[in-house]
Parts: C-alpha cells; structure tokens; sequence
C-alpha cells in the first residue's frame, strides 16, 4: 500500500521558537482555504493536538517513533490523514532532540525522515541578523536525508531586520517562506506542564487559533508551502487499523459478543488521551462512552471498565472532590471487580486524598503536588498480572507530572522500569491498573483487547 499524501512537518531549531503558532495557524489558514487538513504532533504531548484539532476540525494525532516504534510511524500517519488534502505535523523540541540517549530516535527529523516530508524550520530571528544563515546552513546541512524545504522567520522587528535576514539567507539556498513579525504575537498561555489546554480556555482557544490562522495568512506563502508539500511523494506503507491489527470483525459486521460498555473520563480535568485507545476498545468490542467527572454525578448507566487518562486533576482538585456522588460510584465500580486503567490524571484521582483534599478513595495512596518536575521515556515491563497487561509485558511510555504520591498499602507495584532507572511504579489492586506512565496502546493492541475481555467477564 502506498500514501500519497503531500505532507510537511514544522520543525524549529530549539523549543520557544515558535512552532506551535506556526504549524497551528497554517492548519487553520488551510483549513479555511477548503483544505482538509489531518493535523499531526512529533511526540508524547497531548496538548498542542487539542489545538491542531480546533484548527482542523479533525482529531489532532500524535507520531512518536519511541512509544510506538518506528515501524508504526507511517502506518498511524496514513491512518490519520485518510481522505485528506494535505497533512501538517508539527515537532517537538529541536529538529534533531530526541528521547536522551537514543540518538536521534524520536526526534522531529526522525520521524520526518520515516514519513519522507519535507521540514520548514521555524526561526527565533529577533536577537540576530546576519548569523541567522550560519544557524540555517548548520540545520540544512547537519543530515543530508532531512531535507529542509523552507525557512519561517518569528518575531521579525521590522522591515528593516526582514531585509537584513533576507539577504543572508540568499547565501544558503533555502527559501523564505514566512515572515511573522514580533508584535503580532498570538496568546497561547502556558503553566507548569504546558499550554493550557484547549478545553480549559473555550472561547478564548477559538479566538487563539484565529490569530494564529490571521498572523500565518499575512505573513506566510501558503501556495508555497502547499507546494513543498505536494513533493513529498509516495509513502509506502499501509493505514493502521483497530479492527485489523486486532484481528477483529470488520466495521458493520455483526460483533461475535454484545457490546460491553467502557466509560472513558474527559472534560477539562482529563484531557490527555491518544484517540487511537478508544479505537482499539470499540475495535475489541467495547462501546465507548464519555463522562465529565467535574459535571456528571454517576458513571454512563452499564459501566463495565473505566478508563481515566491524564490532565491537570490538581487544578479541580476542589471540583473533582465536591463532586462526591460520581468519587463514591467509582469507588464502587472498582471495589467490584471491574476494570480501572489509570494513567498520572487518574491514578491522582483514584488516591485517597490529593493535596488533603477527597478523592475517590480506591487506592489508600496520598497525593500532592511537588516542585520537581518528572519528565522523560521510560522502558517498562509489567510485574504484575492486571486488567491491562499480563506480567511480562513490555512497553515503552513517558513520564511528565509534578506530583508526588505516598503509597499505602494493599497494592502491588504496576510496572518495573529497565535501565536507567531501575525501580517499581505505580498500582495494581483486583481490576484496578494505576500508574504516572503514560503508554500508547498501539504498540501493544493486545492490552485493549485484554481490559475488553475482563470488562466482559468480571
């Protein structure tokens, strides 16, 4: 099978640079040009896809050659972009910054080099003139298979310091495709982990996203850039499937077993989660339904498992306590039996207590917030048999979380971590799995198919 997409990926020289607003707003500019556009994030990160899909309209989805390996790059990237015009994937950190100790593995000009896309780096121009041609070539020529198709000039002073840059870029050969000046700066406001997601701003994001669609519209060479993308040429791989690469019944086919319903937790309290899980739990037979923890008092009627991704939990901690009717049905669903799957958000959430407020009171662990940041990949194997993953398992996941938790007692550990880190993290307790990783569950489909299974019998 073959994509045949044209593609492109915004890459920076280094984190701050202005990617975000670039790869957004050019989603949107396209995007109110017609285009359908399939957004796309290089890496772990669940908040800037909220973004990219206000832009589109269609689900933002993440690439990350680490969790998932780089074999299933291509495969997910033709997944997402089925039936569009054009597809823009934005990077993570700088071009050639990766997962630490692994080479380029998981960096941007990696996985631009796994969809075969051309890059255009975005550059912080406003402490420099001349030596931005220096920073440029040293970009350009550091890996002859990452071809880098254009430049996007950020926070340009004026026209005056566009000319200066202009003429020292004539030297390296690379176009300009964008120059977006210093004051016309878009809002996009950040706290400890990040952008404030999407779904914490409402109207505020929609109003973001249209300066970012108004700044990339006048100053950026949309025609040229879709042009750059239309060279990408053919991919060869084939779309990833939930319903294939579990071996499932294909869409519209009667389903061997009754649907058993998964409630999965979202809202504004927990909005980091890969679409891709909700396709692989309906994928294995599950009927997926959402609730809102900060507004719901039960769980969906004929809960069967539940499924509590990550978000920021510590910033409605006092919603998510007062909410005492929904806190005490969790609590019961879990004391049954049933499947819990918990990842950082909802592992806090499931605790007894979270900075000395209520919590579900499933785990007897307390939480709190810390000062130190938690943050990088992990190797893990599973060491103990749950709901989500036999004893053995092996999967690769991330760590990012500013939150410290005090076991208690009743609970086995969750996962053990390879080298470098060497320890035992997070919860195993009857169905419930709880844990600070965050893992992609198309690298190992087997664990949707395993929480639909006990969902079913417990």
């Amino acid at each position: 099978m073959v994509t045949s997409v044209p593609r492109l990926v915004i890459a920076a020289p280094a984190s701050g640079s202005g990617k975000t607003t670039v790869a957004t707003g050019v989603m949107a500019a396209l995007t109110a040009r017609g285009l359908a556009v399939s957004p796309h994030k290089v890496g772990p990160d669940y908040i800037d896809p909220g973004y990219h899909a206000l832009a589109t309209g269609r689900v933002g989805r993440n690439l990350d050659a680490y969790l998932c390996g780089p074999e299933l790059v291509g495969s997910l990237f033709a997944h997402g972009a089925r039936g569009c015009d054009i597809a823009v994937a934005e990077g993570v950190m700088g071009l050639y910054d990766g997962a630490a100790g692994e080479g380029e593995s998981a960096s941007t000009a990696h996985v631009a080099k796994l969809l075969r896309a051309p890059v255009v780096l975005v550059v912080d121009a406003s402490s420099q003139s001349r030596s931005v041609a220096a920073l440029v070539h040293g970009f350009v020529t550091w890996d002859p298979e990452v071809r880098v198709g254009g430049v996007i000039l950020n926070k340009v002073a004026s026209d005056r310091h566009e000319a200066l840059l202009r003429e020292a870029l004539d030297s390296v050969g690379v176009p300009v495709l964008g120059v977006l000046r210093r004051a016309a700066q878009a809002e996009t406001p950040s706290r400890h982990l990040g952008l404030v997601p999407v779904a914490e701003r409402g109207a505020a994001a929609v109003g973001a996203v249209a300066a970012m669609a108004a700044q990339v519209e006048a100053g950026c060479d949309l025609e040229g850039l879709v042009a750059l993308a239309r060279g990408a040429g053919a991919l060869p791989c084939a779309a990833w499937d939930a319903a294939e690469v579990l071996g499932s019944s294909p869409q519209g086919a009667a389903p061997a077993d009754p649907l058993v319903r998964v409630a999965v937790a979202g809202g504004a309290a927990f909005t980091f989660s890969y679409a891709e899980h909700s396709e692989l739990l309906a994928a294995a037979g599950a009927e997926v339904v959402v609730f809102d923890p900060l507004r719901d008092e039960k769980l969906p009627d004929g809960t069967r498992g539940l499924v509590i991704g990550g978000g920021f939990p510590e910033v409605y901690a006092s919603e998510l306590s007062a909410n005492e009717p929904l806190r005490e049905a969790v609590a019961e669903l879990a004391s049954s039996g049933a499947p819990v799957a918990a990842e950082c958000a909802g592992l806090l959430y499931l605790c007894r207590e979270l900075d000395g407020l209520p919590m579900c009171g499933v785990l007897g662990a307390s939480a709190r917030m810390g000062e130190r940041l938690t943050l990088g990949y992990r190797d893990a194997v599973a060491v103990t048999d749950s709901a989500l993953a036999a004893a053995g398992t092996r999967m690769r996941g991330h760590e990012f979380h500013r939150t410290l938790v005090e076991p208690g007692a009743g609970a086995a550990p969750a996962w053990g971590m390879r080298a470098p880190e060497r320890r035992v993290e997070g919860f195993v307790q009857r169905g419930v799995h709880a844990s600070f990783l965050h893992t992609h569950w198309a690298s190992e489909p087997g664990v949707a198919r395993r929480f639909v299974e006990r969902c079913r019998t417990s």
